[in-house]
């Protein structure tokens, strides 16, 4: 557990600051000193805290070498002529220190230097092993307070480890700070898994497994390990995923005619209800933020085309119209955007479309790129890429295009899902 507090009051205008919804922004050049902590402590967490920032594309840590001052008392103002010289717009300094119960204290200031004022600071008390969580919620309140939106490095992601040959590929669940490290499997291997996401609670995923020649989707409790079936169904169970408020998921059943219609489950009653009703496959669903409308992709035109209709399965709606196939369609957290995987003359696209279908957009195209998942803020895809005889790797862009990264893993990853801000 991760406590907080205010450790300054913030002034009512910045001089520094990030515009990111101009277009094309020029990472904001900013210094992240190493914490005092007595020892090594210290410049791991400013080490964790740059490397957020740095992977966003928003911000471009300078060089500890070019650093004039060293700062010795991060509660006084740093020398702002120093800091001005190597053009570090902004100056984050901290302080880690160990308490008599044992947890840690880690403080933080965040610096104007051409304004010469403070713009926040805040101090986190957290037991010893959490000491990279609060790196994130340091660099969140970073980026938040520099371009005015929630940031996204206190998150986890689920995914799919993959291992072996591609004849005989291991396919485990696995999970991770959303930078790659703390890598934690969930699952043994002995049965492929497919397709995990998060609840919106963010301590339950879900997830479809294949136990013997039989797909089941299941429910997996985070803290406890504790895993259930949703529900018995006859044919196979395919992608699904969490209503907004957590209380339904929504699936797609196979039929016995090869159709595939979709479905919701309520985790309470354990009541379905059909939402679609074709000859057709209608699968890959994903709800509004509001939970007022899906969006699907479906083949009842004759190739995988992107829909949306009524959360009560109403009216749905036609809304790509791009050459090519459309699939695994999903809705931004802030509603604005439908992200989506783009199949034309050979290339696989990962894309952005408005709700309504206008403004549609490619952010990165090559050989099978997959599966889009965002980012809490709607700021960042992630997603995964298999280029020919090769093994799936995960990858980061973000919304306009730009500053696309590969995330580490021990081994391949696929079906990356991206939790909600952590608590």
């Amino acid at each position: 557990m991760i406590t907080a507090s205010m450790a300054a009051t913030l002034p009512a205008r910045a001089v520094v600051e990030i515009n990111i919804n101009k277009g094309n922004v020029e990472p904001l050049p900013i210094a992240v000193t190493d914490f005092l902590s007595g020892d090594q402590l210290g410049a791991n967490i400013s080490a964790v805290i740059a490397a957020d920032l740095e992977r966003s594309g928003l911000f471009a840590p300078i060089d500890k070498k070019a650093f004039i001052e060293k700062i010795s008392n991060p509660d006084a103002a740093p020398r702002f002529e120093d800091w001005k010289v190597i053009n570090a717009q902004a100056l984050a300094t901290g302080r880690i220190t160990k308490q008599a119960d044992g947890r840690l204290k880690a403080e933080f200031r965040l610096w104007d230097t051409f304004g010469g004022q403070q713009l926040t600071g805040q101090q986190f008390y957290t037991t010893p092993e959490n000491w990279r969580r609060v790196a994130h919620i340091i660099a969140d309140a970073i980026y938040e307070r520099l371009t005015g939106e929630k940031g996204y490095f206190d998150t986890r992601i689920v995914y799919v480890d993959e291992s072996g040959p591609a004849s005989k590929r291991i396919k485990r669940l696995a999970i991770m700070d959303q930078d790659g490290a703390n890598v934690r499997y969930l699952s043994d291997g002995r049965d492929m898994v497919l397709t995990p996401r998060f609840s919106p609670n963010r301590q339950e995923v879900t997830y479809m497994s294949f136990s013997g020649d039989r797909p089941r989707v299941y429910l997996l409790q985070l803290e406890t390990g504790q895993r259930e079936v949703v529900g018995n169904f006859p044919g196979m169970t395919i992608a699904p995923r969490f209503s907004p408020d957590g209380q339904k998921v929504i699936m797609s059943l196979l039929q016995d005619d090869g159709s595939a219609n979709i479905y919701t489950m309520d985790l309470r009653s354990r009541t379905t209800t059909r939402l679609t009703n074709s000859q057709a496959i209608d699968t890959s669903a994903s709800y509004s933020p509001d939970g007022s409308k899906i969006v699907f992709e479906s083949d009842r035109g004759g190739r995988q085309q992107i829909y949306v209709m009524g959360a009560d399965g109403s009216n749905p709606q036609r809304i790509s119209f791009g050459n090519g196939s459309y699939s695994t369609p999903v809705w931004s957290p802030r509603g604005d955007l439908i992200a989506f995987t783009k199949q034309s003359g050979g290339q696989f696209s990962i894309g952005v479309m408005k709700p309504d279908g206008s403004g549609e957009r490619l952010l990165t195209t090559g050989f099978h790129n997959e599966g889009p998942t965002w980012s809490p803020n709607g700021r960042v895809l992630m997603f995964f890429r298999q280029p020919r005889g090769a093994g799936a790797k995960l990858y980061t862009v973000d919304v306009t295009g730009r500053n696309e990264r590969q995330i580490q893993t021990p081994n391949g990853g696929s079906d990356p899902a991206w939790s909600p801000l952590l608590e």
